[in-house]
């Protein structure tokens, strides 16, 4: 009998969930900019009692104004949230901060949206890196900046990356979703 490894039933991920402080904004660069697909709204979402605290891990206080959903491509949703809380830190953590993190976005034609990003007026950081060597070569990528400061990728890999040739499974490919 194979022993299971693992969360049982995981098919992956489902969505990305990101504070905004302002949701408006944050939508109109999602769906005008990116292309994201508008869904839904939720909130306020506040509690009187620690439910705040005990579920989100968040000031008891604090409340979710509005939170939102989008569809970003073929497989990403994501939640985005506005809350008020007290002492909230309105500054986003850099890559080095514990809880740093970034959103990679792939694409087919990594010039074509780069120059996108560029007459869009987006903060596109330096010049791209063009992997050559290593499990990554093949790969294309550049960080960009939301108006709010989150940072975010474009990453392309077209004919894949080299780590392939060495590995029986893959990483999930956004190219081949079903690959893996």
């Amino acid at each position: 009998m194979t022993e299971h490894k693992g969360l049982p039933g995981l098919r992956g991920g489902d969505h990305v969930g990101i504070t905004v402080p302002d949701l408006e904004e944050a939508t109109r660069f999602f769906v005008d900019v990116l292309g994201a697909e508008r869904f839904y709204d939720l909130g306020p979402i506040a509690s009187d009692d620690d439910w705040m605290t005990t579920h989100l891990g968040v000031a008891s206080t604090a409340r979710v104004e509005r939170l939102r959903f989008l569809r970003l491509g073929a497989g990403l949703n994501i939640e985005l949230f506005e809350y008020t809380a007290p002492e909230q830190r309105r500054e986003p953590p850099l890559n080095s901060d514990v809880g740093g993190h970034h959103l990679a976005l792939y694409v087919d034609d990594f010039q074509a949206a780069l120059e996108y990003l560029r007459d869009a007026g987006v903060d596109v950081m330096g010049e791209p890196t063009y992997r050559t060597s290593g499990p990554s070569a093949g790969q294309t990528w550049i960080y960009f900046r939301t108006p709010w400061g989150l940072q975010m990728e474009l990453v392309s890999y077209p004919d894949g990356k080299a780590y392939e040739k060495d590995y029986d499974s893959r990483l999930w490919d956004p190219r081949d979703p079903q690959l893996g």
